[in-house]
């Protein structure tokens, strides 16, 4: 898909790849581990494996089902990541004398209960970018700049969509019945990533309506956007890069209640703080749909499938955004945190302006 940035620079070149050395990612949990409890807590750091392969080396170890081993969410393949797995603490001591290549174990405690699917607060990264002159490094600069104060878009990420990167056209097939998938997890797979192709669709067409509200005159944008004129003006006058629209779904960040945006200073003023965010619609049945104008453009990208659908935030803060560019080496390094289901991967693309995906 042609994708629309939140950012006014040009595309910047600069080489990154997905290795071990140069992506490291660092799982925040979502709460304190006890310290007792029948559960074994492991710290774990692992290389060139996905998730799914730990799981399947240490159960084949273990002699036990994978679904026995708790993770709360799948790390990249292609990095250096680190994540809390737990097992039942009759295996503590066979696991103190594991040993694999790509598996290190960084610490242990204990908890009350097993981790689950969605049991962290997000992740922390560091990442290189290779072959950065300084006139990048200053750009670079300025983009981080404007990311830890304004957000970012939470567009989904190229690995939601497969190597080829056209997952979501066997998912839209299968949603509306018009292919058969008999793995049910494979199928839930692919549906998700065409609710996602969508999501990523509506959100790049709000980032294009964002950039001509920022570049043209409200008699100008009436009829080329078919909004009204006092919508416009309301828009214009937002100090935020996302523009928040009449009818939009807001939720308060980085969890809790979704409700109707109704245009208030206040709620602008709390998305400006951050204490809100704007939410996109990931199709299907369940889902709570925007309404008035927020609607008329959403309902472009929804779609009638035979899923469960919700809402995503469209927008998301990440924290603790850094970056040192090292002049002789020509890299720049970066740091930040990211909430759970956001990509770090779009930053880099939002700061690059273009796909980076080799």
């Amino acid at each position: 898909m042609d994708r629309f940035y939140s950012l006014d620079h040009s595309s910047i070149d600069f080489h990154f790849k997905q290795t071990p050395r140069d992506f490291v990612v660092e799982e925040i949990p979502l709460y304190e581990f006890s310290g007792e409890g029948e559960h074994l807590i492991l710290f774990v750091r692992k290389k060139e494996l996905s998730t799914l392969e730990l799981v399947s080396i240490i159960s084949k170890y273990l002699g036990i089902q994978q679904k026995e081993i708790g993770y709360a969410g799948l790390k990249d393949k292609h990095a250096m990541t680190k994540q809390y797995i737990s097992l039942h603490k009759k295996h503590e001591e066979k696991m103190d004398v594991f040993e694999n290549e790509g598996i290190k174990i960084l610490s242990k405690t204990y908890h009350n209960n097993k981790i689950r699917i969605g049991h962290l607060n997000g992740n922390r990264f560091f990442i290189k970018l290779k072959k950065v002159n300084p006139t990048s490094a200053k750009k670079i600069d300025e983009a981080l700049k404007n990311i830890a104060k304004f957000g970012m878009p939470n567009f989904f990420g190229y690995q939601r969509f497969g190597t080829d990167g056209n997952n979501h056209i066997d998912g839209e097939k299968i949603a509306k019945g018009e292919k058969k998938e008999r793995n049910p997890k494979v199928k839930k797979f692919l549906i998700s990533a065409y609710q996602s192709h969508l999501f990523n669709l509506w959100l790049s067409r709000r980032l294009e309506i964002n950039t001509l509200v920022q570049k043209f005159e409200v008699n100008e944008l009436e009829p080329l956007l078919n909004i009204s004129k006092d919508e416009l003006t309301k828009m214009k006058a937002q100090k935020h890069p996302f523009k928040l629209i009449s009818g939009d779904i807001m939720e308060h960040y980085p969890y809790g209640r979704l409700f109707d945006f109704e245009g208030t200073e206040h709620d602008l003023n709390r998305f400006n703080e951050k204490d809100i965010s704007v939410t996109g619609l990931l199709c299907g049945k369940k889902a709570r749909l925007s309404s008035d104008v927020a609607r008329v453009i959403e309902k472009e990208f929804d779609d009638e499938i035979d899923a469960d659908g919700t809402r995503r935030y469209a927008w998301v803060y990440p924290e603790g955004v850094e970056g040192r560019y090292k002049n002789e080496e020509a890299q720049y390094e970066l740091n930040f945190s990211l909430p759970k289901g956001s990509y770090a991967t779009v930053l880099i693309e939002e700061i690059a302006k273009r796909e980076i995906k080799e």
